[in-house]
């Protein structure tokens, strides 16, 4: 694979997002992460996953230097595989844990809110959070309840209402991760806790987390009305003015 690297343990997988030092989602990204999550749900062999990124970033959310320049018929795939591939984490039945190793706003915290348990490395500046109206990316109803279920609704409406970012402290505050740990502690604290999750036994674990999840993963998807809302508003004229204008002070390859 091209934009992850996989580290067979031998009960679990650790998963490192390798698109450069941000680690940008892109449409090579989506597909290969939702090819992996169905093999894992396949494998007997393998308990669960640990994602985690590079250092300073878990990632960075969508690539908008390369969203911006799709055509609509790509652009509308990469939407609803990227979409699809939320309602797979969020699905996932065995244990995932994210280890956040940096800044992880916008489709960075989505991923890490799809999992079981998410630990983030310490310091002020590393972020956290949902940021998309500021950049004028129009959030479905169904990543809304995702990440209202952990915030609370009310919490959720405020930060997304001012495209709040929380740093690791404030996050954890707020019930949006789990724990916060030193950088040279990160992968040994999740793997402590993926290895605590698989020494129980795994078919009550695995049904005690869909029952934990029924609701939310009903609740969190998006519907193709909801899809196509998303879309519209990508390419509405001011969307793309908003996005333009952040294309353009992102650092291009090669620069």
């Amino acid at each position: 694979m091209n934009t992850i690297l996989i580290e067979k343990k031998e009960e679990y997988i650790i998963v490192q997002l390798n698109r450069g030092r941000a680690n940008p989602i892109n449409a090579e990204m989506v597909k290969e992460l939702r090819q992996l999550i169905k093999d894992v749900e396949n494998d007997d062999e393998i308990g669960g996953i640990i994602l985690t990124g590079q250092k300073n970033f878990f990632s960075a959310g969508l690539d908008v230097i390369e969203l911006y320049n799709y055509d609509e018929v790509t652009m509308a795939q990469f939407w609803n595989d990227f979409i699809d591939l939320i309602h797979e984490l969020t699905s996932f039945s065995k244990p995932l844990i994210s280890a956040i190793s940096g800044h992880s706003p916008a489709g960075g915290c989505l991923f890490a809110i799809c999992s079981d348990y998410r630990i983030m490395v310490d310091g002020e500046r590393f972020q956290i959070g949902l940021n998309e109206v500021p950049v004028g990316i129009l959030v479905p109803h169904g990543i809304l309840e995702l990440y209202a279920f952990w915030l609370g609704k009310g919490k959720a409406y405020q930060a997304l209402m001012q495209g709040h970012l929380f740093n690791s402290e404030d996050a954890l505050v707020n019930g949006l991760i789990n724990k916060v740990v030193p950088s040279d502690e990160l992968l040994s604290r999740a793997e402590a806790q993926m290895k605590l999750y698989l020494s129980f036994p795994k078919s009550v674990w695995k049904q005690t987390k869909k029952n934990l999840r029924a609701k939310l993963i009903e609740d969190s998807k998006v519907s193709k009305e909801d899809r196509e809302k998303a879309m519209k508003q990508w390419w509405s004229e001011e969307s793309r003015t908003v996005l333009g204008k952040i294309v353009d002070r992102l650092p291009k390859k090669g620069a």
